[in-house]
């Protein structure tokens, strides 16, 4: 994944040898159909995250305790969580159940997955959301362009109704964004217990893709938000894009790329808010 990157080459390859997933016809849609997840034992309570402040610029990421919106994408088997394959983070919508991740990620995965914002160490302290549908955009599915490397998922948790943006907060999407932005990246390696945290200033890369220069996100990051303005009161941000696009996020832990939001990625976000 960008990440998948070297076992990417398999992974994209894997989107290309597995069975693509069911494209509804209206509105670009990838379509999962809904699946039960054993019990999802969260707490019905708002989270109440401590400020956290942007870290101070640095070239190096650092594993640290997470945060409610942002989490893990998991395959599940026989009922229970397999390993952690991408991230993905909460997005602000009108019913609270949207959260954002690259196309490359969910492509041809047949299985059933699992969203765990907050994971690490183990702990699902925010319970786990199944993805019910998926959204790419046409020109994802037809050409995997990586500009338009951007999914969005539509998560359910228990038969209650509440919505995982009640229970962990939301991040705001951010689109049209092309100048340089200090950003806060997190991402969640394979095989690793906590995410990396990493805060640097954007790059240009191209007029429809932004580098962000900063080691530690290796396969499995891929998703994870590039967040600006980042509240030291809520903890929460904008995400100006996901790592993704370019080499499905890039070659290298130490350079990171993600497909700007722009015009087609607010289409296709209001195409998964309408779904619901």
């Amino acid at each position: 994944m960008r990440r998948m990157a070297r076992r990417a080459r398999s992974m994209t390859k894997r989107a290309r040898v597995l069975t693509v997933l069911l494209t509804a016809v209206a509105c670009g849609t990838v379509l999962l159909a809904p699946t039960k997840v054993g019990a999802a034992a969260f707490t019905h309570r708002l989270a109440d995250p401590a400020p956290r402040q942007l870290p101070t610029v640095s070239r190096t990421g650092h594993a640290f305790g997470g945060v409610p919106a942002v989490g893990a994408l998991f395959t599940v088997s026989a009922g229970a969580l397999g390993k952690h394959f991408c991230t993905a983070s909460v997005v602000h919508s009108a019913h609270g159940d949207l959260a954002v991740t690259a196309a490359h990620c969910v492509a041809g995965n047949q299985g059933q997955i699992v969203f765990v914002p907050g994971y690490a160490n183990g702990k699902e302290p925010y319970g786990t959301w199944q993805v019910t549908a998926v959204y790419t955009d046409q020109a994802w599915q037809s050409a995997q362009n990586p500009d338009d490397d951007v999914a969005f998922l539509r998560l359910s948790g228990e038969s209650d109704g509440v919505p995982v943006e009640d229970i962990t907060g939301a991040e705001t999407l951010g689109t049209g964004g092309q100048e340089p932005a200090l950003v806060q990246v997190i991402g969640y390696p394979d095989g690793a217990d906590q995410p990396v945290s990493c805060a640097n200033w954007t790059k240009i890369f191209s007029p429809t893709q932004l580098e962000f220069d900063c080691g530690g996100y290796a396969d499995g990051a891929s998703g994870g938000p590039f967040l600006a303005d980042v509240s030291a009161a809520s903890g929460q941000g904008t995400v100006v894009g996901v790592i993704g696009g370019y080499e499905q996020g890039g070659d290298t832990p130490e350079v990171s790329y993600a497909a700007t939001f722009g015009a087609a990625a607010t289409a296709l976000y209001q195409s998964a808010e309408a779904g619901g």
